[in-house]
């Protein structure tokens, strides 16, 4: 197989979990989807109502997307958060990391969305152990010219 068919160094596209559950064959529950993009509920069950927003077409991450796909995901996860709000939830965590070293498990561009109530006892922020550079340094290596 081509190196044009493989992401990330992981397995070929055609094994891509993301894009078998966008063309159904793994079985699974959308929520929601369009021609560009799906929502649906994911299978780990590690917090009530988690959810996986991704493209219908195979993008590895955030990172190498285009604009055009970008906002039809976004379009999509502002759909089905407003949604959730209408199903009773207060609000929602949008979560993604994009790359192998960010956490990433499946390289194929995926957001989680994750309902949220008061008192529902979910902490979905991590725990950081804080920074050990400054804001200016920060500032000089990240601001954009």
């Amino acid at each position: 197989m081509k190196n044009s068919n493989k992401i990330n160094g992981g397995f070929p596209v055609e094994q891509c979990p993301f894009c078998l559950i966008n063309s159904n064959e793994i079985p699974n529950k959308k929520i929601y989807e369009d021609n560009y993009s799906c929502v649906f509920l994911d299978k780990s069950k590690d917090v009530n109502y988690h959810m996986l927003a991704v493209p219908e077409k195979h993008i590895s991450t955030i990172l190498n997307c285009d604009s055009k796909t970008l906002n039809h995901l976004m379009n999509a996860i502002q759909i089905v958060s407003k949604h959730c709000v209408e199903c009773g939830f207060s609000g929602i965590n949008l979560l993604n990391t994009s790359g192998e070293d960010a956490g990433q498990s499946v390289p194929h561009l995926h957001i989680h969305l994750i309902p949220r109530k008061k008192n529902d006892n979910i902490d979905a922020w991590p725990n950081f152990d804080g920074s050990s550079v400054s804001t200016e340094e920060a500032y000089n290596l990240l601001k954009i010219n």
